[in-house]
């Protein structure tokens, strides 16, 4: 196993990796809560175009927002990435992004995937569907998120627990369409139809259901689509199926993996020239054929995987609204019991 350092430990190599501004007269640093393997060989290809030195810090989300905070003026950070809209909105809220202006970036980027304020902008992007076991459901049974609550479907479906921030998006998605009101009733449903107590990650729940577990899973597709690359996991999650939720209504739930600018960036033009790279024709694709997750850049293709699944209508919410309602979404999941 590859060993990873702690945040603390990376911390204090940071601070010899980035002592000023001044040791490189060309490069750009790195917050990212993306893990190294997934994001490095696409920073490899940028500095080998642009001679721009890329310095990376890898970490949990909320720890490098901690780490930009306490950091404040003296922060040697030019970027920071993340997995989920709603760390970049918390971000934001704490101070640590600043607001840029980019043509190229506001053009090849939809505007619900970016901030209203350009603090941050989505790079990929991943749905949170439906996956079902054919043979214990049929397709036809499936309709919206809302029917999950319904009592037909006791016992039968695992999901991740409520401090995973990936539903915590999906609830504040739903309070955005309904309220909070209606959300708690659908979240109270949802919870008495839980095959077992959650644990594990998406990948987990969709091996249980592959496993006779569960027959629904929710889960993002990125993980499903990395478990079909895998040889060793591809038998497991050829046993379930997405549907897509929602088609005559909202659509199906997305997020986005995405950056935002360091408030005190001391590399500013370069980590704003990185930004614009990483929606470029190239990195979309790269992005998409590697880690199995959807182009934000129209007319680039996702992965083979990807289009097996068929295609769908998102919901065109913006993404800003997921990290407004995360608290709210948060206490309305503690309230209807998800734990």
């Amino acid at each position: 196993m590859r060993f990873k350092p702690s945040l603390l430990v990376i911390a204090a190599l940071g601070s010899a990796l980035f002592s000023t501004a001044e040791v490189f007269a060309d490069e750009v640093n790195i917050y990212s809560a993306r893990q190294e393997e997934l994001i490095k060989p696409l920073l490899d290809n940028f500095s080998r175009d642009t001679g721009i030195t890329v310095n990376l810090i890898t970490g949990k989300p909320d720890e490098l927002i901690s780490r930009l905070a306490s950091e404040g003026r003296n922060s040697p950070a030019d970027l920071l990435i993340s997995t989920d809209v709603g760390r970049l909105y918390r971000a934001k809220t704490q101070g640590v992004l600043q607001s840029i202006s980019s043509a190229a970036l506001s053009s090849a980027i939809p505007e619900e995937l970016r901030d209203p304020a350009g603090q941050w902008y989505g790079l990929t992007m991943r749905a949170r569907p439906i996956m079902y076991v054919p043979g214990k459901v049929k397709p036809e049974e499936l309709s919206t998120y809302a029917n999950l609550a319904d009592p037909k479907w006791r016992g039968r479906i695992c999901v991740r627990s409520s401090d995973n921030i990936y539903n915590q998006s999906m609830i504040a998605g739903l309070i955005a369409h309904k309220g909070a009101a209606d959300a708690e009733q659908w979240v109270k449903g949802l919870v008495a139809n839980f095959a077992r107590p959650p644990s594990g990650g998406d990948r987990d729940q969709i091996s249980a259901a592959a496993n006779g577990v569960c027959d629904i899973a929710i889960a993002n597709t990125y993980y499903l689509g990395g478990m079909l690359a895998d040889p060793k996991q591809r038998a497991t999650a050829e046993k379930v199926k997405v549907f897509w939720p929602d088609q005559d209504g909202k659509g199906t739930h997305i997020n986005i993996s995405g950056a935002g600018v360091a408030a005190h960036a001391p590399n500013k033009a370069n980590a704003v020239r990185l930004l614009e790279y990483m929606v470029s024709q190239q990195a979309q694709q790269w992005y998409a054929e590697t880690n199995h997750e959807y182009p934000v850049v129209a007319g680039v293709q996702a992965s083979d995987l990807l289009q097996q699944m068929g295609e769908f209508k998102a919901d065109k919410l913006n993404m800003d609204k997921l990290g407004e309602l995360n608290g709210e979404a948060i206490r309305v999941m503690d309230r209807a019991g998800w734990r």
